[in-house]
């Protein structure tokens, strides 16, 4: 089987560069180890007088990365509008943010159906698509009315709402219908499940048959997928990371027995920021004794600065950090420190490693894997403490870590407080129960999971004749480990850009 992979973005896996989001960390290691195609956006954007989509093409570990430009006319109605102005803050439960025009719908569709017709390129028989989050909901069905009879799955990074919530999204029951051409659609939580098939049954009136349903495209399948981290790892990673030079640096500028407390996010209103700072500044206001024994280590890599809801938020959380830190700092004690940049994934397990507390409160996640990878780089003979919102779809899992309330916030500052005293008896064991479950689910056990679920309900829509001809193994995952390298479209150098296509 040849893998391809569909994401908005692609990104690359230097190890000094920063990681924007869950979708880079999860897929690189797929991508690394199993021989897939990476394919998504170059960030660079073509006209209409361009023939070739494809700007380069560079290997990775067993996979390849494959960049393509987007159209131009599309691109901004297609990102900045429908995706990120309509779907992303539906997703995330925010109605009141939602700003989208029809004509960012129709930029949507058109580049959907432009990445189908570029997917084209890679359709063999012993193809399989497996699209990523909510910019591609439309694109199974692009690809099915082009003829494309090959396994076609999806996967979604966000939350899944409620019906009411979705039902906020202009165009909703087209694009959800559309949703139905794949064979499988992936969700973070049985939460987020529930309340897809939930919209299916009550406005779609589809019968729904325990977690399938059955369409003019076939029969589609949901199931629940939680995204892991390889614990190992980057629990190794953290290790070696504690003598980077940046975390010793900060290891050094810590008062004497100072406690750290850190957050990693985007600068994102899904985030839970605002709220956070307060509650880190309610409880400095109860428990001034904390002063110079605490600070918090917020990095908010800032994204989608063109959107105006981004841009607000910017702002008024800059102005709350200063507010703290003017209201409790000191000559010699700055409470927080606030970054605006983000870091490589090696200096950032150094520096979860160094602190005592991890803070995770979104008010709405698919899963994040901050919360998970702060785990993984814990001391296992003196580890930190997790406090992680309910919302966070990594609760499901990680239910020794202390869990908040995010919209409460004399309550987080409460459990912050708890954080910081609690013995370390009781650290090792919330600890030694959170990485044996990340040592379970690991990123790979993602991946196979869902590759197999993917060829077995591709299988359940063949008829009984095409079935039972199926090729020996296709209905088991590929190897992790010895996977061939993927066959790849001819190939010309050019200097300064890897390869390009012919």
């Amino acid at each position: 089987m040849k893998l391809i992979v569909v994401s908005n973005r692609v990104a690359r896996a230097a190890a000094n560069e920063p990681l924007t989001g869950g979708l880079a960390a999860a897929l690189l290691p797929v991508v690394e180890r199993t021989g897939a195609i990476w394919v998504g956006s170059s960030d660079r954007l073509r006209d209409s007088s361009q023939k070739d989509p494809f700007t380069a093409i560079e290997a990775l570990g067993a996979g390849a990365l494959a960049m393509v430009e987007l159209p131009a006319a599309h691109y901004a109605g297609y990102y900045e509008g429908f995706a990120n102005s309509a779907l992303w803050p539906a997703l995330h439960s925010r109605l009141d943010l939602v700003r989208v025009s029809h004509e960012d719908y129709k930029s949507y569709r058109e580049v959907n159906a432009f990445m189908a017709r570029t997917l084209l390129r890679f359709r063999k028989p012993d193809a399989a698509f497996w699209i990523q989050d909510y910019h591609f909901l439309a694109l199974g069905a692009e690809l099915r009315s082009l003829g494309v009879t090959e396994p076609i799955g999806f996967f979604l990074h966000t939350p899944w709402p409620s019906v009411t919530t979705i039902t906020g999204v202009p165009n909703h029951r087209e694009l959800i219908e559309a949703m139905l051409a794949y064979d499988l659609i992936g969700f973070q939580t049985a939460d987020d499940r529930h309340n897809f098939l939930d919209y299916l049954s009550t406005e779609l009136n589809y019968a729904v048959d325990g977690d399938t349903v059955s369409s003019r495209y076939g029969i589609s399948r949901c199931a629940v997928f939680p995204i892991g981290i390889d614990a190992d790892k980057f629990a190794a990673q953290a290790v070696r990371a504690s003598s980077h030079p940046e975390v010793s640096r900060l290891r050094r500028s810590l008062n004497r027995d100072e406690k750290l407390i850190i957050g990693v996010d985007r600068l994102d209103y899904s985030k839970g920021l605002m709220n956070r700072i307060s509650a880190f500044d309610q409880m400095l206001t109860a428990q001034p004794g904390l002063h110079r024994a605490v600070s918090l280590l917020q990095i908010a890599t800032p994204s989608r600065g063109t959107i105006d809801a981004y841009g607000a938020l910017q702002g008024e959380l800059a102005k709350l950090v200063s507010d703290v830190n003017g209201r409790h700092g000191e000559v010699d004690w700055t409470p927080i420190r606030y970054l605006n940049k983000g870091f490589g994934q090696t200096v950032l397990a150094g520096l979860y490693r160094s602190a005592q507390v991890g803070l995770v409160t979104p008010v709405q996640d698919g899963m994040n894997l901050v919360a998970k990878e702060y785990v993984a780089a814990q001391n296992p003979v003196d580890p930190g403490v997790l406090v992680l919102s309910k919302f966070a779809g990594a609760a499901d899992e990680l239910d020794s870590a202390l869990l908040v309330n995010p919209h409460d916030v004399q309550g987080m500052a409460r459990t912050l407080a708890l954080a910081l005293a609690m013995p370390q008896n009781e650290r090792r064991v919330r600890w030694e129960a959170m990485m044996a479950k990340l040592q379970q689910r690991s990123i790979h056990t993602w991946f196979s999971d869902y590759v197999a679920a993917l060829q077995a309900a591709h299988l359940a829509n063949q008829p009984d004749d095409e079935a039972g001809s199926a090729e020996p193994g296709w209905s088991e995952a590929p190897p992790l480990m010895t996977a061939p390298r993927p066959e790849l479209p001819a190939l010309r150098s050019v200097s300064g850009e890897g390869f390009r296509f012919n």
